[in-house]
Parts: structure tokens; sequence; C-alpha cells
């Protein structure tokens, strides 16, 4: 059961409240005794936790590590039979012992979890720093290829595409260097710009004369072609 079994995969596992929920708490229980229960025979130790201990640590695990996994308990008690820190408990081991190797695992866990936390947040400043700093690279471009677009009404839409095309081309053969290019660009932009017109636009009291004319004409007619046939 702990074959390949590192902090990570611990930290992905579902959490004993988790796991009470689905299997229930008394085979959670279960489990977590079966789990001591492999440690304490692997220890070379004159005295031993027993049965009874084994189930009051159980029932203590689950209720105090909640929001931790039973293969965080797995992964402290085999840390503490691989890492060499067994040694000192090789005339006795009790319960307590077993409190303070995992409580040791979980003092770790935490720091280990402080330190990807640190990890994860100066990456991510990495990142954004070099995405602001690929945006203000692409905005100049960006906001030149909107200003380069051309309206679909323009009535001098077609001429103006293909002079910026024209100067595209002599831009890459080299009959104009980049700042005689944009100069052109510049003014094929200037040129999709209607400018407003108001030498031909009725003023509002003109315009509402106008109106008045076309009402007075349209009842004419409207009378007109009432009238019989004579």
């Amino acid at each position: 059961m702990s074959m390949g079994l590192t902090k990570s995969v611990a930290l992905a596992a579902p959490k004993l409240f988790q796991l009470k929920r689905t299997i229930g708490e008394r085979s959670v229980i279960k489990l977590l005794v079966a789990i001591l229960r492999a440690f304490v025979d692997s220890v070379r130790a004159e005295h031993k936790p027993d049965a009874a201990d084994l189930m009051e640590a159980a029932e203590h695990l689950a209720l105090t590590y909640t929001h931790d996994s039973i293969k965080d308990i797995m992964l402290a008690l085999k840390e503490a039979r691989t890492g060499g820190t067994l040694k000192t408990y090789y005339s006795s081991l009790d319960v307590a012992t077993i409190y303070e190797i995992i409580n040791t695992y979980f003092d770790k866990k935490a720091l280990y979890l402080e330190s990807a936390h640190h990890d994860r947040k100066a990456q991510g400043a990495g990142t954004e720093t070099e995405q602001v700093k690929l945006l203000g690279e692409a905005a100049p471009k960006m906001l030149t290829n909107v200003a380069q677009q051309i309206p679909a009404a323009h009535p001098n839409a077609g001429s103006i595409r293909q002079k910026l095309s024209i100067i595209k081309g002599k831009l890459k053969r080299g009959l104009l260097d980049p700042a005689q290019a944009e100069q052109q660009r510049t003014e094929a932009r200037q040129a999709t710009h209607r400018k407003s017109r108001t030498d031909w636009k009725p003023s509002p009291e003109a315009q509402k004369q106008i109106d008045k004319r076309h009402r007075a004409e349209d009842r004419r007619l409207a009378e007109q072609y009432r009238q019989p046939n004579r």
C-alpha cells in the first residue's frame, strides 16, 4: 500500500472526513488499525502496543487528522521506519511514540506546504511579469492593426487597401525605409476617417421647414387622388 507513496500523492489522496462519508467511520478506523498493526509488526521492539492500544490510537487519529489523508498516516510511519528514526525505540514502542512520529511528520508537511505555496506564488509572479511584458510588446502592433482596419462601408475602401498593399510590397523590396512606410500608412489611415460635412446638411430649423413642405405635398397629392376622375 505504501509503494510509490510521496508527499504529493498523500496530499492528493481523499481526506479522512471524505472517507468517513463514502465508506463509513468504522471502516476508516479499521483501515487505520491495519496500518498501525503493520507498522508495529515491522518494528523489532521488545514491548509493543496491544490490540486495544491500536484501536484507541486509530480512533484518536481519525478524530484528530480529519482533513488529512490516510496516506499521510502511512507515509509518516513509512518515513519513520525507513529513515532510521526508530533505532531509539528498539527496546520499547508505545502509542505515545506513534503519536510523536505522526506529529513530527505533520510539522514537516506544514513546512512543505508553505514552501510549495511560496514557490507557486513566485512562479505566478514571474509568469504574470512575462505576460505583461509580452502584452506591452504586442500592444503597439495590435493598435496599429486595429487602426489600419478599413471600414467596409468606406467609399474608397478598395483603393485604400490597394495602397496599403503597395506600401507593404515596397517595404519588403527595400524601395521604402520603415519610416517612409509608416508615414505612408499613417496617410492611408487618415484617409479612412470621413469628416462630417456641415456645408450640405440643413440646420434643425431648415430641416423642420423641409419636413413641413413634404407633409403639405403629401396631403395635396392625397386630396388630388381622392377626387373623382373628370
